[in-house]
């Protein structure tokens, strides 16, 4: 979906109204039936498989545009992972917050393993908002010692970053998984992995601009959230 393109081309509804609705189902604990009654009476009939796939086309591009206009996130990194279930089965949505709460990054895996832990910290070291860490702070599993060394190793990670277990100073980021699970709560899982890595991608991009990690927008200013995310798409809000 190019910036040169008009992303909302034939689409049946305005452009405002599909962000409006994207938006709030990306910050709040709503389902796709909630959200067509809060558009139905604002006069604005959606019916919920619309609703669905504008988050998954809009999800993944306000988490690609949104992205240049982070801020920095700290060095220090508190990791760990929380479960979604996808087609009735867990899966396990890596995610990292700073010292300060601010999201890091995420990743949606299949498995816990180190090649998944590598995979989420490559993903993490190639974001512009971010900084190879002074500490990494995680839980016992033991995939993370061995991802790191490995890391190390190959120069990917730098070789005096100090990696903590200690699962109590990962209160943090434990937390910060409550956002998640609320938000996925009402739809009662997903029902494919590509479509659950969209959605999630929207909730965590959607709640990064919620504190304030957009340089743009205050901490939980909607009016101003709003007149950002639509100059994304090139539209006045």
């Amino acid at each position: 979906m190019g910036r040169r393109k008009n992303p909302f081309k034939g689409r049946q509804f305005t452009s405002e109204v599909i962000l409006w609705a994207v938006r709030w189902y990306l910050q709040f604990p709503i389902s796709y039936r909630d959200l067509e009654r809060m558009l139905a009476d604002r006069g604005v009939t959606v019916n919920h498989t619309t609703l669905y796939r504008w988050i998954q086309t809009y999800a993944p591009e306000l988490d690609k545009r949104i992205r240049p206009h982070l801020r920095m996130t700290t060095g220090s990194w508190r990791v760990d992972e929380t479960y979604v279930k996808v087609k009735g089965r867990w899966i396990y949505l890596y995610r990292a917050v700073d010292a300060r709460g601010q999201t890091v990054d995420f990743l949606l895996s299949a498995k816990r393993d180190a090649a998944a832990a590598r995979r989420f910290f490559r993903k993490v070291l190639k974001q512009a908002h971010t900084v190879n860490p002074r500490t990494v702070t995680v839980d016992k599993n033991a995939a993370y010692p061995s991802a790191t060394r490995a890391m190390k190793k190959a120069g990917e990670l730098w070789r005096f970053t100090k990696l903590r277990q200690r699962k109590y100073l990962n209160n943090i980021v434990e937390q910060d998984h409550r956002r998640v699970k609320r938000l996925v709560r009402p739809g009662l899982g997903f029902k494919g992995f590509h479509s659950a890595r969209r959605t999630i991608a929207g909730y965590e991009i959607m709640a990064m601009v919620g504190k304030g990690q957009v340089r743009a927008v205050s901490v939980n200013d909607m009016p101003a959230q709003a007149s950002f995310i639509a100059s994304l798409f090139g539209l006045a809000a």
